[in-house]
């Protein structure tokens, strides 16, 4: 038998605002996947820790404190500190275009907006999020 996906959703810094993350985790959840949410107030080595320990597969991240240029590189630094760095980084939230552009280039895989649909999330968690064993 196959093992599920594993994503974990986590906030990241001190974005109070989780009604979208818990959302998606649902969503993906019903969508096929094993979800893990973190709950509020993650730094980015809590988050790295519970990506090892949950032993996931993605992280999905959710901000609207327009801390994402700082906190996004964080996780992936951490993730890469703790020797995670084949754990596919997605993220959601108020992110300007011309961060999204320079986000990427740093290694986060998507960033979906707000407007985004649920079920272009899990298809795309579907399509690019890959079991790592």
């Amino acid at each position: 038998m196959e093992r599920k996906i594993r994503i974990l959703v986590a906030k990241p810094g001190l974005d109070g605002h989780d009604r979208g993350a818990k959302i998606i985790a649902r969503a993906l959840r019903d969508g096929g996947f094993e979800v893990i949410y973190t709950g509020l107030h993650q730094t980015p080595e809590m988050i790295a820790n519970a990506a090892v320990q949950e032993d996931v597969d993605g992280v999905g991240l959710s901000i609207m404190s327009g801390a994402h240029m700082t906190l996004f590189p964080d996780v992936l630094n951490e993730l890469k500190r703790l020797g995670a760095d084949n754990v596919t980084i997605f993220g959601g939230g108020i992110i300007p275009d011309e961060d999204i552009t320079e986000l990427k280039k740093r290694g986060v895989a998507q960033i979906f907006t707000p407007g985004a649909s649920t079920q272009e999330i899990v298809r795309w968690v579907h399509e690019h999020v890959q079991p790592r064993r």
